[in-house]
């Protein structure tokens, strides 16, 4: 049983792009979120957090996924995600420019929750960044913490 006055878990944010990640975090910022943002700006860093998770570390409430990033492509991290089975249960949401079939599809065979195209302008963007909180961090009954 979490404790009450305990601090909500991370939405985990894997960004690169510093305009989309500021349109974030300013449409998280408005929307008042209780979680806290953890950022990772490429794929090599995402997946370094694999051994803390294994270990034991609480995993984030979702992890936000782009797919265009440095190092390592977000699909090979929502793969090795998936894969790994201290973390398959952390539900991943894909928020990307892409809006390519074969992403979708590929996405969606690595086992992805949900795959959401980025709204250019703020207003769109604060809508779904409105629509994460209510459904991922207040609704969805998310995977117990090892912690």
């Amino acid at each position: 049983m979490s404790d009450v006055l305990s601090v909500p878990r991370p939405i985990l944010l894997i960004e690169d792009n510093p305009a989309d990640l500021d349109l974030a975090l300013r449409a998280f910022k408005r929307r008042h979120l209780l979680n806290p943002v953890k950022i990772v700006r490429d794929g090599q860093e995402a997946l370094d957090l694999l051994p803390a998770w294994e270990a034991g570390e609480p995993l984030p409430i979702v992890a936000l996924l782009d797919l265009n990033l440095p190092k390592v492509c977000g699909l090979e991290v929502l793969r090795q995600f998936k894969a790994c089975k201290a973390v398959c249960g952390m539900p991943v949401v894909v928020l990307t420019t892409s809006d390519e079939d074969r992403d979708i599809k590929a996405a969606y065979e690595l086992g992805v929750n949900s795959y959401i195209v980025k709204p250019v302008d703020f207003e769109s963007f604060a809508n779904v960044a409105a629509q994460i909180d209510l459904y991922w961090c207040v609704l969805n009954k998310p995977v117990p913490s090892s912690s």
